[in-house]
């Protein structure tokens, strides 16, 4: 089969620069492949498929019912922050049934940035207990849906049991630049926490 360069490809200066890989992680219907479209500064791969009635008898509808593509494999992006930070973006599936592939995923990872939505806190625990199984340091981004309820962080944090030092920020999945800021309140985690020790 032939190939083909991409018109609009984005190359990465070859001046010396840190690679960091991090998920994108939460649970279905959260908004992580919008949060990667917005976000990254190259086409972003998708790996979206129509949702099938098949598919609905295992996944939980519930609070996403107008969603009707679902992603099956992997979300791909890239996004550099300033002093050359290469952020390579892995959005991973949202359903249970695709464990074994999210642990696939998460290998290399420095850390996880976990999208939550308020109107299904729940769906969110298995999710950062697979991320805190993993031991990776993660950033909750709470994604701003219009119609959610909008919750004091005390109370998010006492919910979602986290740790003190868990970075918890508002985020639009759709506004590249709410999306950066969560991108940074992570990196800074990652820093603090010495999870980027190895990549500089």
């Amino acid at each position: 089969m032939d190939s083909a360069p991409s018109v609009n490809a984005t190359y990465l200066d070859s001046a010396a620069q840190t690679l960091v890989k991090v998920l994108v992680a939460g649970p279905f219907g959260v908004g992580k492949t919008t949060l990667i479209g917005a976000l990254s500064e190259t086409t972003p791969l998708h790996t979206e498929e129509t949702m099938t009635q098949a598919g609905a008898a295992v996944d939980d509808l519930e609070g996403v019912r107008d969603k009707d593509t679902t992603t099956v494999a992997i979300d791909f992006g890239r996004r550099t922050l300033p002093h050359d930070l290469v952020l390579y973006l892995f959005g991973t599936p949202g359903q249970r049934r695709f464990k074994p592939l999210w642990e696939d995923i998460s290998r290399g990872a420095l850390g996880a940035l976990v999208l939550v939505d308020t109107r299904r806190l729940g769906d969110s625990f298995e999710v950062i207990d697979m991320i805190e199984e993993a031991g990776l340091p993660y950033a909750i981004a709470v994604n701003t849906f219009d119609d959610a309820p909008n919750y004091e962080p005390l109370v998010l944090r006492d919910h979602l049991d986290l740790a003190p030092d868990t970075p918890l920020i508002a985020c639009d999945a759709r506004d590249p630049r709410s999306g950066i800021d969560a991108l940074i309140a992570l990196v800074s985690h990652l820093l603090t926490n010495s999870a980027m020790d190895s990549a500089i």
